[in-house]
């Protein structure tokens, strides 16, 4: 993406003053709590954190309240498996700039199994070219749930496009998520921007991106060497053994 390009989100803002209480869920979580607007860079945003932060609820809200169905897909998916998303995207709103995206698309390993089948089902009723054949051509159940998820990846990002990533590295080897970063780079130079909410630090490893990092304090800006995810990988790496001895002598 050009430099003086704009992104095509460039920020979202809680609407606090039309939120009942923070004592209710999603309100309650203590990074939402605090929170009253992010932006977004042009290029890569990550959002990260511990479990129970609110990252996919996060991530989820904005890729709903930017025209996505909250199971995954284009902006043309509209299948609902169950009904589990918070309302948390009824209290955002979402500031684009005047560049609209061509392609657009919401992954998360989560709910890929359902994408998966809706598009086997739209298949099935014959209407028009196969979708399938966007996604590599081979049905992604008959695939590995890492060969399917990046496989879609591979396939069905074309460019031009907004694209909101919730885990991607849930269904990927270490090396398919360098792989990964290859083609988030190839998306970029063909002016693309990504939101991704991950726990991985390769998959939050994209030069100069943006590192969210939600906490019980709020959101924090910080650099990948900053992250939580990185300092415990890094300390297990150069000390394995002793992390290893006092987690199994805790007496």
């Amino acid at each position: 993406m050009d430099s003086d390009r704009p992104p095509y989100i460039r920020a979202m803002k809680l609407k606090r003053d039309e939120i009942a209480s923070f004592k209710d869920y999603p309100f309650n979580i203590p990074a939402l709590k605090k929170l009253y607007d992010l932006s977004f860079h042009a290029k890569v945003t990550y959002i990260v954190g511990e479990n129970g932060m609110g990252k996919s609820t996060l991530l989820e809200a904005i890729a709903v309240a930017s025209g996505f169905n909250p199971e995954g897909g284009s902006f043309n998916f509209n299948f609902s498996t169950r009904e589990s998303h918070s309302d948390l995207e009824s209290f955002i709103r979402i500031v684009k700039s005047g560049e609209r995206p061509k392609d657009g698309f919401f992954l998360r390993a989560e709910t890929f199994y359902n994408l998966a089948t809706n598009i086997e089902e739209l298949d099935k009723q014959g209407s028009g070219k196969r979708i399938i054949d966007s996604y590599g051509g081979k049905s992604l159940h008959e695939q590995s749930h890492g060969e399917s998820f990046f496989s879609a990846f591979i396939n069905r990002f074309s460019g031009n496009g907004m694209y909101i990533l919730d885990e991607p590295e849930a269904a990927l080897s270490p090396l398919r998520q360098l792989s990964m970063l290859a083609r988030i780079d190839e998306l970029v130079k063909q002016q693309s921007q990504f939101i991704i909410a991950t726990h991985s630090p390769i998959v939050m490893a994209y030069p100069n991106a943006k590192i969210l990092q939600l906490t019980a304090d709020g959101i924090m800006e910080l650099q990948l060497e900053e992250t939580h995810h990185y300092t415990f990988m890094k300390q297990f790496f150069e000390d394995k053994d002793r992390m290893l001895y006092h987690l199994f002598n805790k007496d």
